[in-house]
């Protein structure tokens, strides 16, 4: 394997990990937005808590948006630009570096293992195409 991918289609298996992976990502950055909104709130800021409610709400949206896409070339790249993101919200919320660093694990770890899965079933198909001769009964 040359490096992982940013860009372009998936095997079969890759793209519906990292789908389940984004759909899990965008329900814990949802309920860490009501969270950080909550903190904030209780600390005198409301308006600070919008913000926080906004921008994480708007992650999570763009995590499911990434896991529907994630059949299509772009999907990839969704999926990388929601990791990069939470990363950078943990510039407003510091909290957000441990959500950051499991689900980047997660990601990447499903992103390798996905693309060994999909080259060993297409090994297995294609000896089970090459081993197949028509008319030898």
């Amino acid at each position: 394997m040359s490096g992982l991918p940013l860009y372009g289609r998936q095997g079969r298996l890759t793209f519906r990990l990292l789908a389940v992976a984004l759909g899990g990502q965008a329900v814990v950055l949802f309920f860490f937005a009501l969270v950080a909104r909550a903190l904030a709130v209780a600390d005198s800021r409301p308006a600070d808590g919008d913000r926080l409610l906004w921008v994480g709400v708007g992650l999570a949206v763009l995590a499911l948006l990434g896991a529907g896409l994630m059949r299509r070339p772009v999907g990839i790249t969704v999926g990388w630009l929601v990791q990069a993101l939470t990363w950078a919200s943990a510039l407003l919320v510091t909290a957000m570096v441990g959500v950051a660093v499991v689900f980047t694990a997660v990601w990447v770890l499903l992103l390798v293992q996905g693309l060994r899965a999909d080259a060993l079933v297409a090994r297995h198909e294609a000896q089970a195409a090459g081993s197949t001769t028509p008319g030898a009964d």
